[in-house]
């Protein structure tokens, strides 16, 4: 199964757009510093929320660690074509959607305080999950001309 090129290219994209998004963040968790938020002004009380860790890891470098698999298993699919990767990015992507839903929430609900850098995660996060719709939609269609022939 060959995926279109713009699939592909959108999955690097994106994939690097949230890689570096949840490592600034990383990077500031780690540092002590304060965000820089210019358009909304909850994002240090997000970033101090008793909800901007699990067990002691910070969200943040969860994110890095998703956006870098996911950007990993983009690469290697453009450069290999291995099919079995396909397979892994759709369930991977859809953890990290409603992950991100549920992080949305707690901003809204609970923190009661938006992160403009948190939205942007949970934004690549939504578009990657759109763009692995795309590659069930392209893989159910294969399989179908398949077994028409």
């Amino acid at each position: 199964m060959k995926i279109p090129s713009w699939l592909t290219w959108a999955f690097l994209i994106v994939s690097f757009l949230g890689f570096l998004d949840a490592t600034y963040l990383t990077v500031i968790h780690y540092s002590g510093n304060e965000l820089n938020c210019a358009v909304i002004e909850g994002c240090n009380e997000v970033k101090n929320s008793k909800y901007a860790e699990i067990l002691g890891i910070p969200l943040a470098l969860m994110g890095s660690l998703y956006y870098l698999c996911v950007l990993f298993l983009s690469l290697l699919y453009f450069d290999t074509r291995k099919k079995v990767l396909l397979t892994l990015i759709p369930p991977l992507t859809a953890v990290g959607f409603i992950f991100s839903l549920f992080l949305v929430y707690l901003q809204v609900f609970q923190i009661q305080a938006l992160c403009i850098y948190c939205l942007f995660s949970a934004l690549t996060s939504t578009i990657l999950f759109v763009l692995s719709l795309f590659i069930l939609k392209h893989k159910r269609q294969l399989e179908r001309d398949l077994a028409k022939e």
